[in-house]
């Protein structure tokens, strides 16, 4: 009788220990995905950045006019010698709607990048929403394309699929901004 009792303590012993180990690495599989979105998604919103903060840098190069010609809250249009061939082009950056992209999150939208007539479309990256704000010399607020001289890009990013943080799926977020000061303007 003793014989039995010691098996079925042992068995549930055994049982609890197998269960919390499953359940080790159930947690661990969790944050090692949790981690990498992370990571992704902050390495997506550089991504953005770099790419309009090479753009923006480079405005009125080679041109003697007043070089932005659009200047609103989700769209700017300048001109630049952008690939230093002694011809001016016209860049534009805006963002698509959310219809363009096939992804589990709704809200992602691809960042249109437009030179002359050629509108180059990428990837989304996470995209989900971008905010342009002009200032002045003197940091005031302005959609006078003559009296900018600071160019702020607000860039909103989201993974492309659900993580699971504290017990409930959601799409994870990150915010970057930029405030560019070309030295053409």
């Amino acid at each position: 009788m003793d014989t039995i009792i010691d098996i079925i303590g042992a068995t549930v012993i055994a049982g609890l220990v197998m269960l919390g180990i499953a359940n080790l690495n159930v947690y661990s599989s969790q944050m090692r995905f949790k981690s990498d979105s992370d990571l992704k998604l902050q390495m997506d919103a550089k991504t953005i950045s770099e790419i309009l903060g090479n753009d923006l840098r480079k405005i009125g190069y080679a041109y003697t006019g007043t070089p932005i010609i659009t200047a609103n809250e989700k769209e700017i249009k300048f001109y630049a010698d952008i690939d230093s061939n002694n011809v001016m082009d016209i860049i534009s950056f805006s963002l698509s709607d959310s219809n363009s992209v096939i992804s589990e999150n709704p809200n992602e939208r691809i960042l249109y990048r437009a030179v002359n007539a050629d509108t180059s479309k990428g990837p989304s990256l996470g995209m989900v929403n971008l905010k342009f704000t002009y200032k002045d010399g003197n940091g005031n607020i302005t959609s006078d394309p003559i009296m900018i001289k600071y160019i702020k890009a607000e860039i909103w990013v989201q993974s492309s699929s659900k993580v699971n943080e504290n017990g409930t799926d959601k799409f994870i977020s990150t915010y970057w901004e930029l405030t560019i000061n070309p030295r053409n303007i």
